[in-house]
């Protein structure tokens, strides 16, 4: 299986920035970097409406787009179950712009 490249959205990056215990940190790295190996592990769920998954890593979750043709992963949000509860949720509006940018870097490829 060929190895893919993660790309991580700047606002996942401080999202993992803001998680107070460094253990937990390091094991939501890993568990990114893992993607690039398998980027559909046992586990992971498909999100209904979208073409993203989720990832659990204790009480956190990762979203991501895989890109199979470019053999690239999109960590779009890290971030605890909470977050993506609620009528504050922010996350169908985060796919949608990455979404536009996944669109738009294909058509330059």
């Amino acid at each position: 299986m060929a190895r893919y490249k993660v790309r991580i959205k700047k606002s996942a990056v401080k999202e993992l920035e803001v998680i107070p215990r460094k253990p937990d940190r390091r094991r939501i790295v890993t568990r990114i970097e893992d993607l690039a190996n398998n980027p559909r592990p046992t586990g992971c769920k498909r999100l209904s409406g979208y073409e993203r998954y989720r990832i659990r890593q204790g009480p956190y979750r990762i979203v991501y787009a895989v890109e199979d043709e470019h053999l690239v992963v999109y960590v779009v949000k890290s971030a605890t179950e909470k977050m993506f509860i609620g009528p504050a949720n922010q996350l169908p509006r985060v796919l949608a712009s990455v979404r536009v940018r996944m669109e738009s870097k294909n058509e330059n490829i």
